[in-house]
Formats: structure tokens, C-alpha cells, sequence
């Protein structure tokens, strides 16, 4: 058998050594640069992006300093929460026990997919990872889309049900744009192929047609009594961006500017000193309202809770990385209040607070998702330096096992933004 394997190599060889023997120069040295793009990213960590006029980073710590620091986090998350779907060359977030008997949910999928192509270049099998991250998703599909993600798997990566999480869909459709500016789409995936598939997919199923506001599932049809609420957090202006200018279709534009006048307008009414928006809002048609209590998640549903307190870091962004000044105009409002009702102090940052700025009742305690979210609005304006710099070093005071796949995902992400290592495919 032994032999028979040596004569076989020896003769693939000889044929190979004649094909190459037979191939015109150019092509040869085409085949030798495709097989270097394929292993090299266009886009490796560290970037250093050049980020909008007025933006921000820790001044007090060396660009190498921070960079090393995302590396070093890094290292600990892909430990923690990177999981191989039993050996089917599909990769997970696995959610660590935080949503009872869930596995995996498609937000944290999309995390995971943006996060491992912003971090290709230092890690090595990055493209490896993306593509099992792929191919998890495309293996859980909705029952309305294949296209969509199913938002949420159990233990045996049975779907809990057909239905979608907005949030999820958007942040995998983004990462397939980077995966497509990172490695190109020549490859096995097609990734910028796949990606305007699955913006079509949102734009059809998960943007009302009529408010153009962003609805928490593809599952909610016209009839549903959920067709005008939302998820806040939904709301991320700099992918809409990415969208229109990967796809060439102009209805983000609707989208951003009504989304925009819709967060400003539930600033001014209900949140004119601290700036917040809540969990959900519904009626965005025609009288915009918090929601009300338990009217999704929990009692906390119409305050800035686990889903709001990512707003300012959607937010943000779309300054950071596009300079619009609305971003930058919701975003200072609650910077001016978080400095103001925490005395300067990061560790005085509460786990959730009503509309009028206030802490929720026993939430006196630090959450990561909260923290962190807030600084990367911070570095929207050189008036809040001191502020960035503080909160920096008490996004480090943390070590990983204080908190949960939530918390440390998001960390992840924004640690990302903060060292200036983010950037628009």
C-alpha cells in the first residue's frame, strides 16, 4: 500500500512539474499572487484609521499600548466564547449559560463575525474562523428567509424558532462587507455576493415600508400589533451607510433620516436632560412612546436598560467613521449628563437608569456593556479627554471572568472602535 502511494505522488508530481513546465510566465505569477491574497489580509490589525475631524482616543497611553491591549483581550475572548459546532467546521459565540438554555444567538454571531475581520493579520486563522462563523449562520436559517438568521439555537444547535433578531442580521451583513474588503470575493464565498443578499433580505422584511423605522423581527407582518415598535438599539446609522454604498440602493437614506428624527424626538420628549432613549419604543408611525412595562423583556422595557445602553456606541460611530453631525448632536447630550451624574467618576456608572437620568432601583453596579458604550460616545469631542481617558483604564480594571458573554462581546467590539482600529468597508 505504501508503495503504491509513493509511485501515485511521484506521478502527480511529474504532472504538476510539466503543467507548470507548459504554463505561460504571467500565469504562473497570477496563480503565485492569488494564493498570497488568500492568506494575507488586505486590511490586517493594526489599522490605525484616520478617523473623522474632532475625533478622539486615549491620550494617555501609547497607540502601541492600546493595540497590544486589544490583542491581549482578544486572545482571552476567542478562549472564552469562540466554540467549533462539533466538529462541523462551523464556528459559534457561545453565550456561556447567560440566556438559560440557549447556545448561541444570532447578535452575538454577528459580533463574533465583525470582530474576528477586524482582527485578521494578527490572528492568523482569522479567515478560518470567519468562514466557520458563516457557516453556522447560513446552517440556521428563518423560516421566512434563507438569508436571515434564526435567532437563537439550544444546546443541541436545534433553532428555538423560525424568527429573526434584527440586530443579529445587521451586524452579520457588515461583517460580510468587511469580509469582502479583507480577503476578497473570489474565494470559496462569494462574501460581498452573499452580504447585498442579506441586505436585501433586511431592507424587505425587517424595515417598515411605511415608518421606515427598524422592527425587532421579520416575523411581524402589517396586521401584528408590534408592526411600528422597535428595538432602539437597532438603530446603526454607519452599517446603513455601508449598506447604500455596498449595494447602490438609496432607500438607507429614508431610513437613516427617519430613524434620526425619531431618536431626536424621544430625546426632546422624554429624555430632554439625559438625552435617553429606552429598550423599545412603539407607535414610531405617529406618537412615539417608550414602551411600557414587560412589553418584550422586562419591567425595564421602556428605560435605558441592556438593549439602550448600546445607543450611544451605534451612535457614535457613524460620527467617528462618517463625520454627520447629527450623531454627534444626540451623542453630547448624554455625554454632558453621564459626566455630570457620575462626578467624573466610572465606577459611579450605574446598570440602567430611567429616562429622566435617574438609576434604576438596585442597579447601583457596573455593567461592562454600559461602561464601555459610553466611551466610545465620549470620543465624539475633545471636551470629554479626561472622561476617555478615566474610562479606559476602568475598562481594564475588569478581568474577563467578571462578567458575561454580553458584556465581554461587546468590550470586545468596542475596544476595537476606541483604539482606533475600526473601519468602513
Amino acid at each position: 500500500m505504501l508503495y503504491a502511494i509513493l509511485i501515485n505522488n511521484t506521478i502527480m508530481n511529474k504532472r504538476m512539474e510539466n503543467l507548470m513546465k507548459s504554463l505561460p510566465l504571467f500565469i504562473l505569477l497570477n496563480l503565485f499572487n492569488q494564493v498570497l491574497l488568500a492568506q494575507q489580509p488586505l486590511k490586517p490589525f493594526p489599522q490605525h484609521v484616520l478617523y473623522s475631524a474632532g475625533v478622539i482616543k486615549p491620550s494617555h497611553v501609547s497607540q502601541q499600548q492600546m493595540d497590544d491591549s486589544v490583542r491581549s483581550f482578544y486572545e482571552s475572548w476567542k478562549l472564552m466564547y469562540l466554540r467549533n459546532a462539533s466538529g462541523k467546521g462551523q464556528y459559534y459565540v457561545w453565550v456561556k449559560g447567560s440566556a438559560g438554555t440557549m447556545e448561541c444567538v444570532s447578535e452575538g454571531q454577528g459580533y463574533g463575525m465583525i470582530i474576528v475581520s477586524l482582527m485578521a493579520g494578527y490572528d492568523t486563522a482569522a479567515q478560518k474562523i470567519y468562514d466557520g462563523l458563516f457557516a453556522y449562520y447560513k446552517a440556521h436559517p428563518t423560516s421566512n428567509s434563507k438569508y436571515l438568521m434564526a435567532w437563537s439555537q439550544t444546546k443541541n444547535f436545534k433553532d428555538q424558532d423560525g424568527s429573526s433578531a434584527t440586530d443579529g442580521d445587521m451586524d452579520i451583513a457588515y461583517s460580510l462587507l468587511l469580509a469582502n474588503a479583507q480577503w476578497g470575493s473570489s474565494g470559496a464565498i462569494n462574501y460581498l455576493q452573499q452580504g447585498q443578499a442579506m441586505i436585501a433580505a433586511i431592507l424587505q422584511q425587517e424595515i417598515n415600508p411605511v415608518s421606515f423605522s427598524v422592527m425587532i423581527s421579520n416575523v411581524i407582518m402589517p396586521d401584528s400589533k408590534d408592526y411600528f415598535d422597535m428595538r432602539s438599539s437597532d438603530f446603526m446609522p454607519a452599517h446603513y451607510k455601508a449598506f447604500k454604498n455596498n449595494t447602490g440602493d438609496s432607500s438607507w437614506d429614508k431610513v437613516i433620516t427617519a430613524n434620526y428624527k425619531l431618536f431626536g424626538f424621544m430625546q426632546k420628549k422624554y429624555s430632554e436632560d439625559a438625552g435617553l432613549v429606552p429598550d423599545f419604543i412603539q407607535h414610531t408611525n405617529n406618537r412615539p412612546t417608550p414602551a411600557k412595562a414587560n412589553y418584550l423583556e422586562s419591567p425595564y422595557d421602556g428605560l435605558y436598560n441592556y438593549n439602550a445602553c448600546r445607543v450611544p456606541w451605534r451612535i457614535a460611530t457613524d460620527f467617528i467613521l462618517y463625520g454627520d453631525g447629527r450623531a454627534k448632536t444626540m451623542v453630547g447630550k448624554i455625554n454632558k449628563w453621564i459626566k455630570e451624574t457620575t462626578q467624573g467618576k466610572p465606577d459611579n456608572i450605574s446598570a440602567g437608569y430611567t429616562l429622566a437620568g435617574n438609576d434604576i432601583h438596585g442597579r447601583y453596579f457596573e455593567a461592562m456593556s454600559f461602561i464601555s458604550s459610553f466611551a466610545v460616545a465620549a470620543m465624539v469631542d475633545k471636551a470629554n479627554q479626561t472622561w476617555l481617558n478615566k474610562l479606559w483604564d476602568y475598562i481594564f480594571s475588569f478581568r474577563i471572568g467578571e462578567y458575561d458573554y454580553y458584556d465581554n462581546t461587546i468590550k470586545m467590539f468596542e475596544l476595537i472602535i476606541i483604539s482606533g482600529n475600526y473601519w468602513r468597508p
